[in-house]
């Protein structure tokens, strides 16, 4: 037998299913302005090892020639963004869902704990509330991050009204160079995020469509219910 144990309100389930498309858009738009200046790499000297990106992928993706279009659709998905994002905060900070989401001082060991289990180095399942360490750490990442992306895109949107923003990131060009590496740490994310939902089974993801979850009952309660 199972029951049914409520997991996420549906204000959160709102803000995780509006962010998802929201911060896709962001992304791919994002790559319709990078096209314009693709300067970053990684090498040394005159040696490269890895160019964001090839011109074959800008080609395969049509992504050419479209910087009007992507600075069009990543300015008005900015806002939905920021104020999405704002939303969530208030939330959790109302609701005292935050008390499932902030870091503890033992959440980095269970992340560990986590990250060894899912290599299968590990056969013991770590601890599992609401979130686990690695999810708390994770998800609190994620909002600083959303709040990283806001203010380097601002300084790099208006760097000569918000001059002041902009100099508090190092600036033009290391806010630019904060903006991207975020937006590289933001598709990181889903590709992990979407293997610990494949991992987790599909009652992890019904959970956060519906809002609750199937768990077996006890034994104990079986026996109590029996006798």
């Amino acid at each position: 037998m199972k029951k049914i144990v409520p997991k996420h309100p549906l204000a959160i389930r709102w803000f995780h299913w509006i962010n998802f498309p929201v911060l896709a858009i962001m992304i791919w738009s994002g790559l319709l302005i990078y096209w314009a200046n693709d300067v970053y790499r990684i090498g040394f000297g005159d040696t490269t090892l890895v160019k964001f990106f090839p011109n074959s992928f800008y080609s395969s993706l049509k992504i050419n020639n479209r910087l009007a279009e992507g600075m069009g659709y990543h300015f008005l998905f900015m806002w939905l963004f920021f104020l999405n994002g704002l939303a969530y905060v208030i939330y959790t900070a109302v609701s005292g869902e935050w008390k499932y989401l902030l870091p503890q001082k033992k959440s980095f060991r269970e992340a560990w704990q986590v990250l060894l289990h899912d290599l299968r180095i590990r056969k013991g399942k770590p601890a599992q509330g609401k979130y686990n360490g690695a999810q708390r750490i994770a998800y609190t990442a994620i909002i600083v991050m959303g709040i990283g992306s806001l203010l380097s895109g601002l300084a790099i949107y208006k760097p000569v009204q918000l001059g002041w923003l902009c100099e508090m990131m190092g600036g033009y060009k290391s806010a630019r160079v904060i903006h991207f590496v975020l937006t590289i740490g933001y598709v990181l994310f889903f590709l992990v995020h979407i293997v610990q939902v494949i991992m987790a089974g599909w009652d992890n993801f019904r959970a956060m469509v519906t809002g609750f979850s199937l768990e077996k009952k006890s034994d104990s309660s079986n026996t109590n219910q029996e006798s």
